[in-house]
């Protein structure tokens, strides 16, 4: 069970059993989204992956996977269903990422987000992540081009 945050939803760790619901979700907000065996490759490699779910109707809100090595996390997908866009959600559950990673010893958080994903690159400059680089041709774009990638930081400072 989870711990209920801000908006009183309550934070699940995702499962198989979840992924029919996320799929929904991930296929709804992207032109280029994950596969069900990405989602299942992640479970299976002990990828951290955490749900906001909405506790009275049971709906899923929003998901993310993170990849931990050794002092540094990755965030590899952050999804909010669109419906619930603009509630504060993605930062919601990053903040909720970033004090657990700091618990748990990381220094530092990573992502990539694709150049044109304005209103995700507002939200982590917020949160205080940095462009530390640019991967050329990173993401699938439509027609079969390729869309370049922001490489983004946050050194996470030593939990008390």
């Amino acid at each position: 069970m989870g711990a209920v945050l801000r908006h009183h939803l309550e934070r699940i760790d995702i499962g198989v059993e979840d992924l029919d619901e996320l799929m929904g979700i991930e296929q709804a907000a992207y032109s280029h989204p994950w596969s069900r065996g990405n989602f299942i490759d992640s479970i299976s490699a002990g990828h951290l992956l955490w749900g906001l779910r909405e506790p009275l109707s049971g709906e899923l809100l929003a998901y993310c996977v993170l990849q931990r090595v050794l002092d540094e996390a990755h965030l590899l997908n952050i999804t909010v269903a669109r419906a619930h866009w603009g509630r504060g959600l993605a930062s919601e559950l990053l903040r909720a990422l970033h004090e657990h990673q700091r618990r748990s010893g990381a220094r530092q958080m990573w992502l990539e987000v694709r150049v044109s994903n304005a209103r995700a690159q507002l939200l982590y400059e917020h949160l205080g992540y940095r462009e530390v680089g640019r991967r050329k041709g990173y993401y699938p774009a439509l027609q079969g081009e390729r869309e370049d990638a922001r490489v983004m930081r946050l050194d996470l400072e030593p939990a008390p």
